[in-house]
C-alpha cells in the first residue's frame, strides 16, 4: 500500500510554484521599467533582491519562451517578442485608450502641447498613450510603454495623492529604493503628493529634463478610486502659473467627461 500523502507536501509544492511565478513576474517588471536601456544580470538580481544564479535561471526559461531576450553585445535583457504578442491579445479588453482618445486629442489641438495618458499599475505606473500638439517643441517626457514607480511623472504624481493616506504612504516606503534612480526621495515625493492634494492637480519641473513643466489631473472609476491620469508637458516658459490654472481647469473638465463615460458603460475592462 503507497504511504498516505502528506497535506503539508502539497501546500508547500503550491507555495513553491506560486514564488516562482511571483519572482518571474518581478523580473519581468523590472525588465519592462528598463527596457529602454536593458538590465544586466546583475541589475535584476540587485534591485529584485533576487539570487544571481536563481535569476538566471528564470531569464533563461523566460527566453526559451519569447518572454525576454537578451542583447548579444551588451548581454542586456530586454522584453521579448512574445511579451509583444501577449500584449496584443490583451488589448481590446483594455480599451481605457480609445476612451480617452477624443479628449487627449481635444486637449492636443486646444494647448498644442503633448498629452499623455498613465495608468496605474500596482506599485507602478506605465504610461499607455501620446499625443503631440501643434506646437514646434516637443516635450517627449514619455515613452508609450514606460513602466516607473507610480509618483514618478505628473500624471502618475496625481494618482498617488488622490489615494488615501495610508496607501499614499505606504507605496512611497515601499518604492523608496528605486526613487534615486528619478532624482527623487521619500520625503520629497511625499511632499509634492501634499502639494498636489491642495491644488487639487499635480504640478511639476521634471527632474531629469531642465525647462519643462508637466501638470496631470487624476482619473476615477465608478468606485471614485484613482486609476489613471492625464497630463500635459510643455517647455517651463509656456507653462507659467497663470496658464497652469487653464490648463488644470481644461484638463479637470475633460478627465469628467471621461469619467461620465466609463459611467455611462463604456467601462474599460
Amino acid at each position: 500500500m503507497a504511504p498516505a500523502k502528506n497535506p503539508a507536501d502539497d501546500n508547500q509544492g503550491r507555495l513553491t510554484g506560486t514564488q516562482s511565478i511571483e519572482r518571474a513576474l518581478l523580473l519581468l517588471r523590472e525588465i519592462a521599467a528598463h527596457n529602454r536601456s536593458g538590465s544586466r544580470l546583475l541589475d535584476l538580481a540587485t534591485r529584485t533582491n533576487l539570487q544571481r544564479p536563481t535569476v538566471h535561471r528564470m531569464l533563461k526559461c523566460l527566453a526559451h519562451e519569447g518572454m525576454v531576450q537578451q542583447d548579444s553585445e551588451t548581454h542586456r535583457y530586454f522584453l521579448g517578442p512574445m511579451a509583444f504578442e501577449l500584449g496584443l491579445t490583451a488589448a481590446p479588453r483594455f480599451n481605457l485608450r480609445e476612451i480617452c482618445h477624443p479628449a487627449m486629442s481635444r486637449i492636443a489641438e486646444a494647448t498644442g502641447d503633448t498629452v499623455f495618458l498613465t495608468q496605474r499599475s500596482g506599485l507602478d505606473s506605465v504610461c499607455i498613450d501620446r499625443r503631440e500638439g501643434t506646437f514646434p517643441i516637443k516635450t517627449f517626457t514619455l515613452e508609450v510603454g514606460m513602466r516607473r514607480p507610480l509618483g514618478v511623472g505628473t500624471g502618475s504624481l496625481a494618482i498617488l495623492a488622490a489615494l488615501p493616506e495610508d496607501e499614499v504612504r505606504g507605496i512611497i516606503t515601499s518604492n523608496e529604493p528605486r526613487l534615486s534612480e528619478h532624482g527623487l526621495n521619500g520625503p520629497a515625493l511625499l511632499s509634492q503628493a501634499r502639494k498636489a492634494q491642495k491644488l487639487g492637480y499635480a504640478v511639476r519641473e521634471t527632474p531629469t529634463l531642465a525647462g519643462v513643466r508637466s501638470i496631470g489631473h487624476v482619473l476615477r472609476n465608478q468606485s471614485g478610486m484613482p486609476f489613471a491620469a492625464l497630463s500635459i508637458s510643455a517647455i517651463s516658459s509656456r507653462m507659467a502659473d497663470r496658464r497652469v490654472q487653464e490648463l488644470a481647469t481644461l484638463l479637470r473638465n475633460e478627465a469628467r467627461l471621461v469619467e461620465r463615460l466609463i459611467a455611462n458603460g463604456m467601462e474599460f475592462r
